[in-house]
Order: structure tokens, then sequence, then C-alpha cells
């Protein structure tokens, strides 16, 4: 695994919209943030029984393997904007609505291991991604969803949205 460190962006990196994402990564480098990452949440989802994955706490909310499955399709989309951003391509890319998303995907009909085994891999994928950009590919910047961003925001955001979610599941789902 390369040595590298994924730098704090500056606040003109990214849409304020992200700012509690990027603010709630610890630590100065997003990169070692993503590594740790991925142990400790399948770790902690490991140890949920199947029986629970269907689980929402409240009836308008998305269940256990719905905020997975989000995590998973959430990560996806800002490693692409990353990609096309860090190969300088100047296209601007779209938003997408997670709702939709969500009720398109229905992951409630899925196994719990497989939805884990699938943040796995996209983990994988986006840490070996981002392990290969030099520092020139980090700092660029594109337009995505209508707003400015910058490579190395994206990988924040990446980190800090799991970490987002994983707080809910602790806090309102009661997952330890």
């Amino acid at each position: 695994m390369p040595n590298l460190i994924i730098a704090r962006p500056e606040s003109t990196e990214f849409d304020p919209y992200y700012a509690n994402y990027i603010n709630g990564v610890p630590g100065d480098d997003a990169f070692t943030a993503m590594r740790n990452q991925i142990r400790e949440t399948v770790q902690m989802l490991q140890s949920l029984p199947e029986s629970q994955a269907a689980f929402r706490y409240a009836p308008d909310k998305w269940s256990i393997n719905e905020v997975i499955g989000h995590m998973c399709d959430a990560e996806r989309i800002m490693s692409y904007r990353a990609l096309r951003i860090a190969r300088a391509d100047a296209t601007p890319l779209s938003g997408f609505e997670q709702d939709d998303y969500v009720k398109a995907a229905d992951f409630d009909t899925r196994a719990l291991a497989s939805l884990l085994e699938e943040f796995q891999s996209i983990r994988a994928a986006t840490i070996a991604f981002f392990g290969s950009l030099d520092e020139t590919a980090l700092r660029r910047s594109g337009t995505a969803n209508n707003a400015g961003i910058s490579v190395r925001a994206l990988a924040y955001i990446i980190a800090g949205h799991e970490r987002h979610h994983v707080q809910i599941l602790r806090e309102r789902y009661g997952v330890k």
C-alpha cells in the first residue's frame, strides 16, 4: 500500500453541503481513514444477524440493508466523479437522487452478507484508485451536481459519508 497522504481540502474545493462529511473525518489524511474504515465497518456489520437486516427505526426510514446499499451506491458515484476529474475530464457531472436509487435497488431482497461483500469490494477499488493518484491529480477540480469539487475533497466526502452512516447505524439502529 502506498504511503499516500490525502490532505484535507480547503473550503473553496467543495460545496458547503459536504462540509459535515469532510469535517467528520478525523485526522488529516482521508486515505488512512478509508483504509481503517473498511475493517471497522465490516466488523461491526458482520456481527448483525440476518434477521435484523430489514430493521427500520421508523416506518419512513431506510432499513439497515438499504443504508449499506446506499453507502455502496454513493461511494461508486463519488469515486466515479473522482476518476473523471482526476483524469482532467472537464465535463460537468450530474447529481443523483439517493431515495430513487434505494427504491430501485430493492436492497431488502439481498442477504446482508452479500451487501457487505459488495461494500468491501467497492472500498478496496476506491483505495486502489486513490492510491494511484499523485498530488496533481488529487488537487484537480471539476464540476459535479452544479458545484465545484476537487478530487481530494471527494476522498474526504467518501470517508465522511461512511462515517456519517455508521454513526446513524449505531445511534438509531442500535448496531454495536
